[in-house]
C-alpha cells in the first residue's frame, strides 16, 4: 500500500481463520492500522488483494462489506441514548423502531448491561461506553469485528478488566476479531494469534507463546517481552545450538534460522530465565546489582555487567519468596541461564 513515494504496508501475506481472536502488534507507523483500513474498505490497496470469505473485497465499498469496526475513540452519539446508539447501524438499514429496540436490549444482555438502554453515553463510565460500542458494532451482524486500539485511553485496571471482557465476548459471539494494539501485554493475554508488524512488513505469525518462546526475528524478540541481549560472532552451529562469543564472554543458545559461523548476532535470554548459580553451568555472567524493583509477586532485578569495558544492564526476575536469598545490592554475583532458555538470533 502506497501514499504517494511513501509504501506503509510492504508486500505481506496473512489468514485469518474463522471464529479467531486475532491481533496485529507492532509500534506506532508500522503500517498496522493502514492494514486495518484495507481490512474494512476505508482504504483501497494500491496492490494485492483482500478476501473475505473467498471473495475478493478490492472495490467494494466499507459499507458492503461484512466487517464493522471500532475506533480508539469510541464516536458514541453523545445525544442518543444507549439503546439507539447500539440500534443506529439497523436503522440506517431501515430496521422498524420496534425490531432495533428489541436487538438492542438483547446486545445489552450479551454485554453484562441489562436495563442500561435508556441511559446517556456521558452517564456511563468508560469500560460500560467500551462495551456499547462493541454492541453497535455487533448490531449489524458482521463476520468480522475490527478494533483499533479501543482500550488505549482507559486506565490500567479497567484496561485489565475489559481484556477479559473482550476475549469472552469474542468466544460467545463466535465473531472473528482481527484487533490492533502496541501493547504487547494485550496480544498475548488475548490473541489466538498475533502478527508482529514493523517497518510495513509482517515479521512474525504465531500464537502468544510461539512468539515469546521462539520469536523469528531479532525485532520480535527484543518487541515481545522484557529481553537481555549478549552480541557476539557465532563461531558455531551444532545441533540445533549456536556458539557466541563477544565482548562478555562465549555463550550457547539454540540456534535461529539461517544462522551460520562468522554471522554477526545476538544471543536473547528472558529476564526470568536467568538465576543467581554457582561458578558451576554452561552459560555465565558476572553482574553486580543496581537495584531491585518491587512488584508485588515478583520483583525484577537491575544488574550491570561486570567487566566488559562498558557497562551494560542486565534484567532478571526473582520470587517475592527468593528476595530473601537474592545478592546484595552492589555485591558482584553469579548468575547463570541454560542454553534451552536462550535464542541467537542473527542481526540481520
Amino acid at each position: 500500500m502506497r501514499f504517494g513515494a511513501t509504501q506503509a504496508v510492504k508486500s505481506l501475506s496473512l489468514d485469518v481463520r474463522q471464529g479467531e481472536f486475532f491481533s496485529i502488534l507492532g509500534p506506532s507507523g508500522c503500517g498496522k492500522t493502514t492494514l486495518l483500513r484495507l481490512i474494512s474498505g476505508f482504504l483501497q490497496p494500491t496492490a494485492g488483494q483482500v478476501l473475505i470469505n473467498g471473495k475478493d473485497m478490492v472495490g467494494v465499498p466499507s459499507n458492503m462489506r461484512a466487517t464493522a469496526m471500532i475506533f480508539q475513540s469510541l464516536a458514541l452519539f453523545p445525544f442518543m441514548r444507549v439503546w439507539e446508539n447500539i440500534a443506529f447501524g439497523l436503522e440506517a438499514r431501515g430496521v422498524g423502531t420496534a425490531e432495533r429496540r428489541r436487538e438492542a436490549e438483547r446486545l445489552l444482555e450479551l454485554i453484562a448491561l441489562p436495563g442500561y438502554g435508556n441511559r446517556m453515553p456521558g452517564e456511563l463510565s468508560g469500560g460500560q461506553r467500551q462495551r456499547v460500542a462493541i454492541a453497535r458494532a455487533l448490531a449489524i451482524q458482521p463476520q468480522v469485528l475490527l478494533l483499533d486500539e479501543p482500550l488505549s485511553a482507559l486506565d490500567l485496571k479497567l484496561r485489565q478488566h475489559m481484556r477479559a471482557e473482550l476475549r469472552d465476548l469474542q468466544k460467545r459471539t463466535g465473531v472473528t476479531f482481527i484487533y490492533i494494539t502496541h501493547d504487547q501485554s494485550e496480544a498475548l493475554a488475548m490473541s489466538d494469534q498475533v502478527a508482529v508488524m514493523n517497518g510495513g512488513e509482517l515479521q512474525q505469525i504465531g500464537t502468544p507463546q510461539e512468539l515469546y518462546s521462539h520469536p523469528k526475528t531479532a525485532f520480535v524478540a527484543e518487541f515481545v517481552g522484557e529481553n537481555n541481549a549478549l552480541t557476539g560472532t557465532v563461531t558455531e552451529v551444532s545441533g540445533g545450538t549456536a556458539v557466541l562469543e563477544g565482548p562478555q564472554g562465549r555463550f550457547s543458545g539454540r540456534a535461529g534460522a539461517g544462522l551460520n559461523p562468522g554471522a554477526k548476532a545476538r544471543l536473547y535470554v528472558r529476564p526470568e530465565a536467568l538465576s543467581p548459580s554457582s561458578e558451576t553451568g554452561e552459560n555465565r555472567l558476572k553482574l553486580a546489582i543496581e537495584r531491585f524493583d518491587f512488584e508485588g509477586a515478583f520483583a525484577t532485578a537491575y544488574a550491570l555487567l561486570q567487566g566488559t569495558g562498558s557497562p551494560q544492564r542486565m534484567f532478571m526476575t526473582i520470587s517475592q519468596q527468593g528476595l530473601s536469598d537474592a545478592p546484595a545490592i552492589g555485591a558482584p554475583f553469579t548468575a547463570g541461564f541454560s542454553a534451552e532458555d536462550a535464542i541467537v538470533l542473527s542481526d540481520d
